[in-house]
């Protein structure tokens, strides 16, 4: 669950960073100016809990603080505890079901990824994978946006998506990835063990991802425009998978 006291907020100075990372505080980000004394120190921790470090600029952090004191450092709450990739597959075999998990290959919308994540979980999706860069990530405007969806749903951040697909693959999970060159859904069979791949906003699925997916499938497009918004065609490709299952 979401700890509503924490999910909006950020934290700032060395040493309320440092303290917030020794306790069981849920931290997504860490952003940073410099890299000596104790800079390193809470740096090194936070790579000892696989927490997100950005480089960033001064004035970046200036307005992040709004005027307080950052002493260059700044956390950002996380709204829910990121899971593994067996976590979610342990979800499937629980229900004894075939898996049904959402990629999201560089989403870098907060609310794109939050209305996913609001869809997944409707949709009785197993888990959500996102990358740990170039990527939205489970902060507030994510929480807002999925409704509180971001607390049910289990996601898990990997630093290599492309080793994540080929860990699904070994487990049996067929990878279909979304994109314009890809079949026409309507004529896939989606009922079996699947991990459908949503591709980023600007230029849809990355080529190794795209290599990597056993299908491509794509959405009949009538009009004048030819794609959609992320998360709105996420949402017909899963209830496409619901539909089908429940057939």
């Amino acid at each position: 669950m979401c700890d509503n006291n924490f999910k909006n907020k950020i934290i700032i100075g060395r040493n309320p960073v440092l303290e917030a990372l020794k306790s069981k505080e849920l931290i997504d980000t860490i952003y940073v100016n410099g890299s000596s004394g104790s800079l390193a120190k809470i740096c090194s921790l936070a790579r000892e809990k696989d927490i997100v470090i950005k480089n960033v600029s001064t004035q970046k952090l200036d307005a992040m603080a709004e005027g307080g004191s950052h002493q260059g450092i700044i956390a950002t709450g996380a709204c829910a505890e990121y899971v593994t990739v067996k976590d979610i597959l342990e979800v499937s075999a629980k229900k004894g079901t075939p898996p049904f998990i959402v990629i999201c290959d560089q989403i870098e919308d907060p609310h794109n990824l939050g209305a996913i994540i609001r869809t997944a979980e409707a949709a009785g999706a197993d888990g959500l994978i996102i990358p740990k860069r170039r990527s939205a990530s489970l902060n507030h405007t994510v929480y807002k946006t999925s409704a509180g969806a971001a607390s049910w749903l289990p996601v898990a951040r990997v630093s290599n998506l492309a080793s994540t697909i080929d860990e699904l693959k070994k487990n049996g999970v067929w990878i279909y990835g979304t994109d314009i060159s890809g079949k026409n859904y309507a004529g896939s069979d989606l009922t079996g063990s699947i991990a459908i791949v949503i591709g980023s906003e600007g230029s849809g699925l990355g080529r190794l991802i795209k290599d990597k997916c056993d299908f491509l499938l794509s959405l009949p497009m009538f009009g004048k425009i030819d794609s959609l918004n992320a998360s709105v065609a996420a949402g017909i490709f899963m209830y496409e998978i619901v539909r089908q299952r429940q057939g």
